[in-house]
């Protein structure tokens, strides 16, 4: 489908968060090391909390509603997300990095999907929620990196 609208990508968004939180609950409740489980026990409560945060931008009543209803064409459909639907799959689960990896590669893809979008943005205020995700995506990219690393210290 080449026509969308911005509430469909965020909408999407939060229903990849959601999946990739129930990847890794289910990577945590398998035969893993015990510092990998505590990792992958953060990271599904991490990206259920990104769901939430999404889904609040998708209730009725939200201050972005003007944007979420904005039409755009995209001949490409969305660019990544045949790239995020597969990092999942290949979550390495031998170690906190390996866990990490994964975890930060699909941030950054998506950070890169809303700066996609907020380039191609019709309007300004489109252009700047889109930034705001993106912009968010960074923070949390780096909160996950510095979370991972106290876990490896500890």
């Amino acid at each position: 489908m080449r026509f969308h609208q911005v509430s469909e990508l965020v909408a999407w968004a939060a229903q990849y968060h959601a999946r990739l939180a129930d990847h890794y609950a289910r990577h945590a409740a398998g035969e893993v090391p015990e510092r990998v489980r505590m990792a992958l026990d953060y990271l599904a409560e991490h990206e259920r909390k990104q769901q939430a945060e999404l889904e609040d931008y998708l209730a009725d009543g939200s201050d972005h509603r003007s944007v979420l209803d904005t039409w755009f064409d995209d001949p490409n459909d969305f660019p990544h997300p045949p790239v995020l639907e597969r990092l999942p799959e290949g979550i390495d689960c031998d170690s906190v990095q390996g866990v990490l990896a994964t975890a930060l590669t699909a941030h950054r893809t998506l950070q890169d999907l809303y700066a996609h979008r907020s380039e191609r943005a019709t309007s300004r205020s489109e252009q700047e929620f889109f930034e705001a995700l993106a912009a968010g995506h960074e923070g949390e990219v780096r909160r996950i990196a510095r979370d991972m690393q106290r876990l490896e210290d500890y």
